[in-house]
């Protein structure tokens, strides 16, 4: 086996070729977008990613592109000051990185781009497996042969429907929506994570890299056509923009703090990211030649160190290639030494869920309480 297609330039594709590349192999990146596309919002490597990116040498380009801040301040319905928490970096931790989520895919993209060759502006149409490997369809391009394809190509994966069937088999709302815009100015609190929560509800401001991110995160049941099973959430790659919009307005009708600001920001808003929170679960990552990596195998969405399991993910899909000589036992030992990370975030995105957006001010108060006791970050002279 010598060619790999894989469907995804973005965290889990690019460290996937960097590796594939290391290991002799001859990967292609396919993408749909016409070039890097990724939110803004702030992501972490830690645990399992670490190893990988310093080995990647890349670990320098992403401190210098992270995020600075010291602090994560919760605030109680009533707008007050309830916690404070340090962040990992104000705690001294340096095998923790917090990095805008489109830095991350830039900096993988670079690391990869000398070893592999990408292909933007297109996507797979359809997929034909055999014994030996996989005839690919493209919307653009001529079809091509290759050895093995991988879909890195997200929670709406394309690779995952043509070949695993369609998207509501396998993806499941967690009774969360999360919608996220630029704010366009810097924050009020330059190094400070800012958190207002309401029954069912957060809003929030982080100070980025200079320009602020607003974040709506709240409960609400599954709309079936949130996530339109062809490859995109609505809203998030432009679909649907104006119900989005209204679906966000009506969640935070009446809320208080800077919610009103944040909103009038969001009716003007030409672009923005939203989706519904959700997990992707399947029995197997691989069928025949066709495997997956990241979120498109095992998305727990924004409550489960999503980028650090798609880095180590596709190092370990790599390593296992490189140190198989059947491509069937390679891909049989990738999914069972990756499962064992995943497992334990699948089954706590309740308990993350609850502590994020408590249901009632019950819950509120005792989240609140119970950050208190927790290492607390500098005080900032506009808290």
């Amino acid at each position: 086996m010598t060619d790999v297609l894989i469907s995804g330039a973005g965290i889990a594709g690019s460290t996937l070729a960097y590796w594939l590349a290391r290991a002799g192999l001859n990967p292609t990146v396919v993408e749909r977008s016409q070039g890097l596309r990724s939110s803004g919002n702030p992501v972490d490597v830690r645990g399992p990613a670490v190893p990988v990116v310093e080995a990647m040498g890349v670990m320098p380009a992403l401190r210098q592109a992270a995020t600075a801040t010291a602090a994560m301040s919760l605030l109680a319905p009533s707008g007050r000051l309830a916690a404070r928490l340090a962040t990992p970096a104000a705690r001294g931790r340096r095998d923790e990185v917090e990095i805008p989520r489109a830095d991350l895919a830039a900096v993988l993209y670079e690391a990869a781009r000398p070893h592999a060759e990408f292909v933007f502006d297109d996507t797979i149409t359809a997929l034909h497996p055999d014994g030996d490997g996989v005839d690919v369809v493209f919307d653009r391009a001529a079809p091509r042969r290759f050895d093995l394809v991988v879909g890195a190509d997200g929670l709406h994966s394309i690779v995952r429907r043509l070949t695993f069937g369609p998207e509501r088999d396998h993806v499941h709302h967690l009774g969360l929506y999360v919608a996220t815009l630029p704010l366009g100015r810097p924050a009020d609190r330059p190094d400070e994570i800012v958190l207002y929560n309401t029954p069912g509800r957060l809003a929030s401001i982080h100070p980025a890299r200079g320009s602020a991110l607003a974040a709506f995160i709240f409960r609400g049941p599954a709309l079936a056509d949130v996530g339109d099973g062809d490859g995109a959430g609505a809203g998030a790659d432009g679909r649907d923009l104006d119900r989005s919009r209204r679906i966000v307005l009506d969640a935070y009708a009446g809320a208080g703090w800077e919610v009103p600001r944040l909103l009038d920001t969001l009716r003007e808003a030409d672009d923005f990211y939203f989706d519904a929170v959700s997990a992707v679960r399947l029995d197997t990552w691989t069928r025949g030649r066709v495997s997956l990596v990241g979120d498109a195998a095992s998305c727990v969405s924004l409550l489960g160190d999503g980028s650090s399991l798609a880095i180590s993910a596709a190092h370990t899909l790599a390593d296992s290639l490189a140190n198989h000589r059947d491509v069937a036992d390679a891909l049989r030992a990738y999914e069972h030494r990756h499962r064992k990370l995943v497992a334990p975030k699948q089954r706590t995105v309740g308990v993350a869920a609850g502590w994020l957006v408590p249901k009632t001010r019950l819950g509120i108060a005792a989240r609140n309480l119970s950050a208190k006791a927790m290492p607390s970050g500098p005080r900032t002279r506009s808290a």
